[in-house]
């Protein structure tokens, strides 16, 4: 089971690793190209979710993988997710997004602003390293100086922090617009809705996925923060294990 980060990196999974296994779960945090310790560097058009939802089919591919996959996806995770499932591309009999974005949520202008290429190209490696510092510490709550760095490594790169201004650069609802509820790929698999409380969801990622199905979605508590893994790690993984161990 593939564990997607948005834009973060694969340590935002770290803290519900050991839940989700305690479960019988086997579950990869996997870390998109050029972001974490993967290497490359992407273009914008390469970044986009239908390009990230391509890559993750390589991945699985390359992992062996045979017959139907559940999938996991946090922030932009969360729509890669949704679009592999659109793709029919692979057999995706369940999802889960953690504070993913969904239908039109995903408007935030701190993110927006770096679809404009002038924009981009102005921004400096420094300026990348300040603003997640920013958001860094306001998603992990208190964190201590050591995991302010752990999170923030990968930036020291420019290769990698021009890899996540192309990530913002990408960053375009129509992608997950066109999974609004109706008759569609979407309804097809069962879905899991997890995170309130989060600035980019706005808590309306707990609703259904599944459109007339109440019973699809549910919510950390409101405190959890935008990386409720991090802020919440007992209620994610179990709500997480619960819902894959029985769609399993």
């Amino acid at each position: 089971m593939p564990l997607l980060h948005g834009t973060y990196w694969s340590p935002v999974w770290q803290p519900v690793l050991d839940g989700i296994a305690a479960a019988g779960l086997r579950s990869v945090a996997v870390d998109f190209p050029c972001f974490g310790r993967s290497g490359g560097e992407l273009t914008v058009s390469e970044t986009s979710v239908p390009r990230l939802s391509v890559w993750l089919l390589r991945f699985l591919e390359a992992l062996g993988q045979r017959g139907p996959v559940m999938v996991a996806g946090y922030d932009i995770g969360g729509g890669v997710a949704q679009h592999l499932i659109l793709a029919k591309e692979a057999e995706v009999p369940c999802l889960a997004a953690v504070n993913g974005i969904i239908y039109d949520s995903w408007r935030i202008p701190g993110v927006a602003r770096f679809r404009d290429p002038a924009v981009a190209a102005a921004t400096t490696r420094d300026d990348v390293l300040a603003a997640r510092r920013v958001f860094v510490v306001k998603a992990l709550g208190r964190p201590g100086k050591a995991e302010i760095a752990e999170y923030l490594d990968p930036w020291t790169d420019p290769r990698v922090a021009r890899s996540w201004l192309t990530l913002a650069g990408a960053a375009e609802n129509r992608y997950t617009q066109e999974m609004l509820p109706g008759p569609g790929p979407i309804q097809d698999a069962e879905a899991l809705g997890v995170g309130r409380g989060c600035p980019i969801s706005d808590g309306r990622l707990c609703r259904p996925l599944r459109a007339g199905d109440p019973g699809n979605s549910a919510g950390s508590d409101q405190a959890a923060g935008h990386i409720p893994m991090k802020n919440d790690p007992k209620a994610v993984a179990g709500a997480l294990a619960e819902f894959f161990v029985a769609e399993r």
